[in-house]
């Protein structure tokens, strides 16, 4: 039985240039939802083309949350999200309406949807800054191996340059002096915030998806993103997490003249063919009800086929 304060939600999720806006937007309308952004980018103001937003025209559409809520310039981590975007789908579902989580950060996903971002109380900020200066001076791989002795599984998990998580792992074993696999561990048998029925678009071609990811990026150059990114490296302290957005961080070497605008163009399709298959990986791992696209064109509207498909188990999850 579910908990009073428990949400009843839909996500629409995927790889990159699977069409999730289009599909959220036509089940928003259909049901009547309203679209929370679940994109770590999205959130920053300024970062639209190279983040896929949604358009103007499809905001109009149905109300869209956490998009554009702030500056790139600040660092925003799943915890920031989880809380923000829980709180709008309580607000949502106050309203009578349905929330509806679209995007591809998976990570940001499993923070609202279980509420773990509560456990992000634990810190040591002092100790958290005794880390980040030992990486500066011995460098990221140091801290990764100090947290490699303490907690194996955390560390085979995490990307050995991404040292915020890396450093947050170490704080969480420094403060509770439990490893953050059994962090996870414990927060996972709580109950989720939210009762969430979720959809996983995909192509049944891979290289389908390999296309249209090419001939997006494409767009986005004729669409802007060079200008768009020359305004964002021009910020002052632009926030890491930001900085290392697909899309920017490329053309900002670019800027810098480690490469042509040319090979920037292909690094950042690279990037997101990569990306793409990290997304399928976490995301086919995670439970979920498979909806697949056929077309060899890559095209993105979503098809009535998809919809009905979707109103079966949408039906029987809001009934009970």
């Amino acid at each position: 039985m579910l908990k009073t304060e428990q949400i009843k939600a839909l996500a629409v999720v995927g790889p990159t240039a699977v069409g999730k806006t289009a599909f959220a937007i036509a089940l928003a309308k259909r049901y009547g939802g309203e679209i929370i952004s679940c994109d770590s980018m999205q959130i920053y103001r300024g970062m639209d083309i190279g983040t896929a937003k949604a358009t103007k025209e499809e905001q109009a559409q149905v109300p869209h949350h956490m998009i554009d809520i702030c500056s790139p310039q600040r660092a925003y981590s799943a915890a920031d999200y989880a809380k923000e975007a829980y709180q709008a789908a309580m607000d949502i579902a106050a309203r009578g309406k349905i929330p509806i989580l679209c995007g591809g950060t998976g990570l940001y996903l499993e923070a609202v949807r279980t509420g773990r971002h509560e456990n992000e109380a634990v810190t040591d900020e002092a100790y958290r800054a005794t880390l980040s200066a030992l990486a500066d001076e011995k460098g990221a791989e140091y801290v990764y191996e100090m947290l490699t002795r303490v907690d194996r599984e955390a560390a085979e998990a995490t990307h050995p340059n991404n040292l915020k998580r890396v450093i947050r792992a170490l704080e969480i074993y420094h403060t509770t002096g439990k490893t953050k696999t059994e962090w996870d561990r414990e927060t996972a048998k709580k109950p989720p915030k939210i009762d969430l029925l979720t959809f996983c678009l995909l192509w049944r071609d891979r290289d389908c998806l390999y296309r249209r990811i090419d001939k997006r990026v494409d767009e986005m150059v004729n669409e802007g993103l060079w200008e768009e990114a020359l305004r964002i490296y021009q910020i002052k302290d632009i926030a890491l997490t930001a900085a290392q957005a697909i899309g920017y961080k490329e053309m900002f070497a670019c800027f810098r003249g480690e490469m042509s605008k040319e090979e920037a163009i292909e690094a950042i399709k690279q990037a997101s063919r990569h990306y793409a298959k990290r997304q399928l990986t976490w995301f086919l791992a995670k439970p979920h009800i498979p909806l697949y696209r056929d077309s060899e064109e890559g095209e993105i509207v979503p098809s009535e086929a998809l919809e009905e498909e979707a109103a079966l188990s949408i039906s029987a999850f809001l009934d009970t």
